[in-house]
């Protein structure tokens, strides 16, 4: 029975129990690599590229060949000879109105549109990447802290339970510290669900099986509490420099513009011009000829499509003084977020230190000599339960508000 446990435990353990300790930047140089999301992004690029190169060859030249099939002055078939007839064309299209430069202008911008598209899916993984990977780190804390009261709690139900047995404990006390216990597991599967879930998002983002399990120094933390004063003017600046969503608003305007001059380009007749060569059916022997076309613009001059054009590059415009409003309220909004969870922390941060952790130790100790009751106990562990994850809860916070700050003028201020 040992042999097979241990022999299960060699084939599943590295399965089950694989982990990594990764920091941030390791995090983020793996996400930057090995992300599907930003692979296949890449490829929207590449496609629009692909198409800039289309817009700017022209249509193939067009060559035409007449034989003869049957000469019925000498009763001849195929009669191509010298004697015979044959004749051969060749055409050009030749655009006019500007046509193909404004194709390739909106090519061109098509092309700076999906590199401004790939740019706000980076910065949108990216802060969820950070806000998984510091939200299962304080989750992390919040368990180491849960889990080494459990220990000390079971050891003092096991304790308890002998002593019950003997009779020299009510049953209620043994009762009070398993319901205890039993909250505390509540607590924690809570927090373990979450983590779960933050896991996966990582694993999915960083294209990894491996549990990652995050490293974050206090001075990385630190310099999320510093203090920012806030101003709007400058913020949206750095938003509109920088925000990859804003700059494809106007990027979209320009492509709706550079698309009404083409719908209306369009509108211009094309010529076509050619040369044909005909050895006996023409005015005289061997007959070279120049040929021109155009089509008579008399019912289709492209209205619709100009209209429509129009009407696109007007709602882009509306779009992007919404847009303008949205990001006054988008950077106002994360700013103030993270200034109020800055100055909760700062608040509690001189009564979390080392003395809170030697209270407890205290405590502890003062029960197990019995200098304090069940009741006393309990009532404090709970408390001290509560403190220690509401510490780590407003240092995640802090942490993930700052993250939304960034992502919103799309510029690391910590």
């Amino acid at each position: 029975m040992r042999k097979l446990c241990a022999l299960l435990l060699v084939l599943f353990g590295p399965v089950v129990l694989a982990q990594k300790a990764v920091t941030l930047q390791d995090c983020e140089s793996q996400f930057l690599k090995n992300n599907l999301f930003l692979l296949a992004s890449q490829y929207n690029i590449d496609a629009s590229k692909a198409m800039t190169i289309q817009a700017r060859i022209w249509d193939n030249p067009s060559l035409t060949a007449e034989l003869n099939a049957y000469n019925p002055e000498r009763n001849q078939y195929f009669d191509i000879g010298k004697q015979g007839q044959k004749a051969f064309g060749i055409e050009q299209l030749i655009y006019l109105g500007g046509k193909k430069r404004n194709e390739i202008k909106l090519a061109q911008t098509n092309e700076k549109l999906a590199e401004l598209q790939f740019n706000d899916l980076l910065r949108t993984l990216k802060l969820q990447l950070r806000k998984s990977f510091f939200t299962v780190y304080y989750n992390k804390k919040s368990l180491e802290t849960t889990d080494n009261q459990l220990a000390h709690i079971e050891d003092l139900i096991n304790s308890y339970s002998v002593q019950v047995q003997k009779g020299n404990i009510p049953l209620r006390d043994l009762v009070r510290l398993q319901s205890l216990y039993l909250n505390f597991k509540n607590e924690r599967m809570e927090v373990v669900n979450e983590n779960i879930e933050e896991q996966a998002n990582l694993k999915l983002l960083l294209n990894s099986a491996d549990n990652i399990v995050p490293e974050v120094s206090k001075e990385e933390f630190n310099k999320y509490i510093v203090t920012i004063p806030f101003d709007l003017k400058a913020f949206q600046d750095e938003a509109l420099a920088n925000r990859p969503d804003y700059l494809a608003k106007q990027m979209d305007i320009e492509a709706n513009e550079i698309n009404v001059k083409w719908q209306k380009a369009l509108s211009v007749p094309d010529i076509t011009v050619g040369a044909n060569y005909d050895q006996r059916s023409g005015a005289f022997n061997r007959e070279a000829n120049l040929t021109l076309g155009i089509p008579l613009p008399l019912w289709n001059k492209n209205k619709g499509n100009i209209k429509y054009a129009k009407t696109i590059l007007e709602q882009s415009k509306v779009e992007k003084q919404n847009f303008d409003l949205q990001l006054q309220t988008e950077i106002a909004s994360a700013w103030n977020k993270w200034d109020e969870s800055r100055k909760n922390y700062v608040v509690i941060k001189p009564t979390v230190n080392s003395d809170f952790e030697a209270v407890y130790n205290g405590i502890l100790t003062n029960f197990q000599k019995r200098n304090i009751s069940l009741l006393e106990f309990t009532d404090f562990m709970e408390s001290y339960n509560q403190a220690s994850i509401q510490v780590n809860e407003l240092k995640k916070k802090v942490v993930l508000s700052g993250e939304e700050l960034n992502s919103t003028i799309n510029k690391d201020l910590f």
